[in-house]
């Protein structure tokens, strides 16, 4: 579905992201895990169409879309849930919701999408006509990813949405990311988290100063000693790692 082939990205005169490749099929949750400033993000906002590569390609669902504009790319069901949700406070939920749906003619898809949101998330149902800004930041990452399914994607990209959330209402994102994927949407995760992200994925891309330095499936990399070591704080032995990834219903 989604394939980024020798991929560049600059800031200025620094390059972020150094002839990057990576494959997501149709169905998967791909997970891509790194340290704070590792180029995830960049990536992210490339393929979505935020950022320009210097040069490589971007096809998606058989359509390169490198040279595309942002909103051409989500016509196309792409869509990108960026890091640190960027709702509109002013806006109350619901509002901030139907922004989502701009580019869906039909009313009753918009109509069907409400519900499939409210049931996802009951709390925004409660509180839709209340300002997106008063919100509690895990109330305001379920706002921005139902935002995004307003947009009727069948890749969701998902930027760091554990970031900053207490660890309950982090158990009840990644059941959200789980539960999403059943639903047919396939998933393109970026997570500091990395026992999280790759607890739930079915590969995983590991990226360390802007080059994808390996790929597996989750649960072989939750049992790497070099993930243990480097992003799960050596905390976890590889049994204990295998139990997870066994647990996750890894596909």
């Amino acid at each position: 579905m989604l394939s980024v082939s020798g991929l560049n990205v600059f800031h200025d005169e620094v390059q972020a992201v150094a002839n990057a490749e990576l494959e997501v099929s149709a169905g998967e949750i791909v997970t891509i895990v790194g340290a704070n400033g590792a180029g995830k993000t960049t990536l992210m906002r490339t393929i979505s169409g935020l950022l320009r590569p210097a040069s490589g390609e971007i096809m998606f669902d058989g359509l390169l879309v490198h040279r595309l504009t942002p909103d051409a790319i989500v016509r196309h069901g792409l869509i990108h849930v960026p890091e640190g949700r960027h709702i509109f406070p002013a806006l109350s939920v619901e509002e901030n919701l139907r922004v989502g749906a701009h580019l869906v003619r039909s009313t009753a898809v918009i109509r069907v999408t409400f519900e499939r949101v409210y049931s996802l998330f009951p709390r925004l149902l409660e509180r839709r006509k209340q300002a997106g800004g008063t919100l509690s930041g895990g109330e305001q990452q379920m706002l921005a990813i139902g935002r995004a399914l307003m947009s009727q994607p069948r890749l969701l990209l998902l930027d760091e949405p554990s970031l900053g959330l207490a660890p309950l209402v982090v158990e009840e994102i990644g059941r959200t990311i789980k539960n999403l994927s059943e639903t047919g949407i396939t998933i393109l995760l970026v997570e500091q988290n990395a026992l999280m992200a790759l607890s739930l994925c079915d590969r995983g891309y590991v990226m360390v100063n802007g080059r994808i330095v390996q790929s597996d499936t989750g649960a072989a990399l939750l049992n790497s000693a070099d993930i243990i070591q480097h992003f799960l704080g050596g905390a976890r032995t590889p049994i204990e790692s295998n139990k997870m990834g066994k647990a996750s219903g890894s596909h």
